[in-house]
């Protein structure tokens, strides 16, 4: 195995694929030490990896060794380790959404994004753990039991996307692939201190999946421990994306930057907040133009009136897909959700369209003066894993979606987003941000992503408490 100053699992993607070109690493080794590393730390954080076919992997990383041997790699991702989360479909492994519901379900074929990932010579590790359906903004099931935050064991990594920023953070791999319905990417990013990115509506194509439970809200897309990762998995599942990605090109200009404390009454994490002042004030020093100003009043109204039924409305259509009966194993939040569900009328779904037709409007406005929107990414610190949302913030009573109310209106709207870290609180635990743009800003984000790291945001560093579990 080839010598390095640190263990293999600690590359990131970026690294790896230039190690494989000049010829000083194997696929084969760095799986067998991704391997290693989630069988050090597994333990630890609960429920990650859920289903694994390592035959598999093990011969998609001596395919990829034999083509970099010849100097004819797939793609910019060739060989590199990826978890996919288990609301994607990959051929040859069962894909279980979080329920009893779909506990037998095994795909016939792979998810677009998948495939496509596979066509480049991606390295699958295995599914990552969901909360029932991905609805929740945590990560437990009655299948594999709940996934631990890696930077403080008790607590929650997010959700729904929780399994795959464990992964990640804890160095099971330099990437995963995850969806985001509603802040599913950059909620758990921020939790994690990782990058995280939500693609415009389409940006991403989609075929072979399983049935649409958020239509046109749900996008797939990538988490990364940098920028230059992220933009190295888009190339390969957004097309439209694959121009000057690598290196990422930095702003030309100054940004005019909206700047969003909070969603009108609903609370906010004093330290959160305190936080993302500090990054506003940072991008104000790489030149920007930031004016903190009011949400409009459309997102709060987009949370308030319309998540709930679109996602009460998809969680029905979903089950009516099913044989009968197989409601009977939902948990008790699902069970409340389905039975809302079903109690709609075509006249709520209508109103809630008008609802997020009037966000789209409103964000349109919001585009016309400024460029991008910042805000926190979560309005609450992480809680314990084994609770679905914190109660209260900052000590105001708040319902299962108060620590979520930043992140929905850019699925409602269709909007690109990126989760970037701030500086950790005091205790140590990551913080992170989400800067939105409008449509067809994928690109832009990234370059705003890639000089906020470089000039600006915290340097990585490995949980500690991982650290228990290193070799």
């Amino acid at each position: 195995m080839s010598s390095t100053e640190f263990p293999l699992w600690q590359m990131n993607a970026d690294a790896l694929v230039q190690a494989y070109a000049r010829g000083d690493l194997s696929p084969v080794e760095v799986l067998l030490s991704v391997r290693s590393r989630q069988q050090q730390c597994g333990s630890l954080l609960g429920a990650v990896l859920i289903a694994q076919d390592d035959a598999a992997a093990d011969a998609q990383a001596r395919a990829s060794e034999a083509r970099w041997r010849r100097g004819t790699p797939l793609s910019a991702l060739d060989g590199v380790p990826v978890s996919v989360k288990d609301n994607i479909a990959q051929h040859g492994l069962p894909c279980r959404w979080g329920s009893r519901a779909f506990s037998d379900h095994w795909p016939t074929h792979d998810e677009q994004p998948v495939a496509r990932l596979r066509n480049a010579g991606a390295v699958l590790l295995g599914k990552t753990n969901v909360p029932e359906f991905t609805l929740q903004g945590y990560t437990d099931n009655a299948l594999f039991g709940p996934t631990r935050n890696p930077w403080n064991r008790a607590l929650t990594p997010g959700g729904s996307s929780g399994g795959a920023v464990a992964a990640v953070a804890s160095g099971i791999g330099p990437l995963a692939l995850a969806t985001d319905g509603g802040g599913s990417i950059r909620r758990p990013c921020a939790y994690t201190g990782l990058f995280g990115f939500k693609p415009g509506r389409g940006v991403v194509p989609r075929a072979d999946g399983l049935p649409a439970l958020l239509p046109g809200l749900e996008e797939i897309g990538p988490i990364a421990r940098n920028i230059a990762d992220l933009a190295r998995i888009l190339l390969v599942i957004a097309p439209e994306m694959s121009g000057s990605l690598l290196p990422t090109p930095l702003p030309s200009a100054p940004l005019r930057i909206a700047y969003w404390r909070s969603i009108g009454t609903s609370p906010v994490d004093p330290v959160i907040r305190d936080r993302v002042d500090e990054a506003a004030e940072q991008l104000r020093d790489l030149g920007h133009v930031v004016v903190a100003q009011p949400a409009p009043v459309e997102v709060e109204q987009f949370n308030t009136r319309a998540w709930p039924v679109i996602s009460g409305a998809g969680l029905a259509a979903v089950m009516a897909t099913l044989p009968p009966g197989a409601d009977a194993g939902l948990g008790a939040a699902l069970a409340h959700l389905l039975a809302a569900g079903r109690s709609l009328s075509a006249v709520d779904l209508h109103r809630a369209q008008g609802v997020q037709r009037a966000l789209t409007e409103a964000m349109a406005q919001v585009f016309s003066t400024h460029d991008l929107v910042l805000s926190p990414a979560c309005a609450a610190m992480p809680w314990s894993a084994e609770r679905s949302h914190p109660e209260r913030i900052d000590g105001q009573a708040v319902d299962g979606r108060g620590h979520a109310v930043f992140t929905a209106f850019a699925n409602g709207a269709g909007l690109p987003a990126l989760a970037l870290p701030c500086r950790p609180g005091d205790d140590g635990l990551p913080i992170g941000m989400q800067v939105v743009g409008p449509r067809g800003s994928d690109a832009l984000l990234l370059g705003l992503g890639a000089q906020w790291e470089r000039e600006a945001a915290p340097v990585w560093r490995w949980p500690e408490l991982i650290e228990e579990a290193a070799v």
